[in-house]
């Protein structure tokens, strides 16, 4: 119990803990005791909270004014795009939520209050049975942000000989960090079902027919499919990373994920396991990102919850305590260095997360790209 409580508290502990034991024990032994670990604590979660409430993470006003449009440029150049802001979705279930459920809230850079928005957030309570399954989701205007994968530096593990001479910085390049937005986790370590990705040009693990893939094209448009569906495709292909099977496709939930009490979702846990869990999804015309980060959630709870958000098409990313993450970047308490802060508390960071402090797994961050280094490109 004190072990389970401080892996919880520490930041550092679970993941050396787990990397320990599946040395010694493997994967798959490995995984059958954290899926015991998290039964026991859901047991323990139904009995002694089932009279809780859903509870609201920030403060949701009430009435949001608009944004005002902005002017068009005096020269022949195109239009800027009109404000950004996603349309209220509301609760999941209507009588299982929080204040503000549903509703988009802007998130701002400290260091430029007035700018348009890039992102705003939510949350929603997704699993009717469980009042404490959270699930916050950002959505970012993909007009306007660009979205880069960074591999780790041990994590995708390797074994293509192309990938042995690839230089891991497995950090955020200083010249894109005033332009910087946001960064959220990847995938799953490769012995985890041996997803694959290809990042900067170099294929670190080599793509499977089955799994859902996030992509990006070399004309800059984003895609989640199974590969089978785009590999025809893979020569226009910039960068991809991959996961389990697509939650959703084209709109239509996995078959697998049919019943909320699903099972044997994904490599490392079965899809009934209440855990913390991450997902990323697009909408119908690719214009939307949405990430997604969980407590406490069956597979079926987070699909469920990122399609209601608005995405159609849903890549489910690293699940366990330790690994989901989104963090923001707000000024330092002294010099000019920005500081990692999480979207919403509780949830494992560091202040140097991604910008100071490599990363032993792969992960994502978030740029503007109508201005800065990238404008000028």
């Amino acid at each position: 119990m004190i072990l389970w409580i401080l892996v919880h508290r520490v930041e550092w502990l679970g993941p050396l803990i787990a990397n320990s034991l599946r040395a010694v024990l493997g994967t798959e032994r490995v995984a059958k005791l954290e899926d015991f670990a998290y039964g026991v604590e859901d047991r323990f979660n139904r009995i002694w909270r089932k009279d809780e409430k859903p509870k609201a993470y920030w403060a949701v006003p009430s009435d949001e004014p608009a944004e005002e449009p902005v002017a068009e440029a005096a020269d022949a150049g195109p239009p800027p795009p009109p404000p950004f802001h996603p349309k209220d979705v509301g609760p999941v279930h209507e009588s299982w939520s929080a204040p503000g459920d549903g509703k988009w809230v802007r998130i701002s850079d400290p260091r430029r209050p007035k700018e348009r928005a890039y992102m705003f957030k939510t949350l929603l309570h997704p699993d009717k049975n469980r009042s404490w399954a959270e699930l916050f989701v950002v959505a970012v205007d993909l007009r306007r942000s660009a979205v880069f994968p960074v591999a780790g530096y041990r994590e995708p593990k390797s074994f293509e000989k192309e990938a042995q001479k690839y230089e891991r910085p497995a950090i955020i390049p200083e010249k894109h960090r005033e332009e910087l937005l946001a960064a959220f986790n990847g995938g799953f370590m490769t012995e985890h079902g041996y997803y694959g990705m290809k990042v900067d040009g170099v294929t670190l693990v080599k793509p499977r027919d089955k799994a859902c893939t996030f992509a990006q094209f070399d004309d800059g448009s984003l895609t989640i499919a199974t590969w089978s569906n785009i590999k025809d495709r893979e020569a226009h292909i910039a960068w991809f990373r991959q996961a389990p099977g697509c939650m959703y496709e084209n709109d239509k939930m996995h078959v697998g994920l049919s019943n909320p009490e699903t099972s044997a979702w994904g490599a490392t846990l079965d899809g009934e396991t209440v855990i913390r869990r991450s997902a990323v999804g697009l909408n119908a015309d690719r214009s939307v990102l949405y990430v997604g980060i969980s407590n406490h959630t069956t597979a079926h709870a987070i699909a469920l919850g990122m399609h209601h958000a608005g995405a159609t098409d849903v890549a489910q990313l690293d699940v366990n305590w330790s690994y989901p993450k989104f963090v923001l970047f707000e000024p330092g308490d002294a010099g000019p260095e920005r500081k990692a802060v999480p979207l919403a508390q509780g949830f494992e960071f560091s202040e140097d997360e991604y910008i100071r402090k490599r990363s032993y797994r792969d992960f994502f961050y978030l740029m503007r790209k109508d201005r800065g280094i990238l404008a000028k490109n």
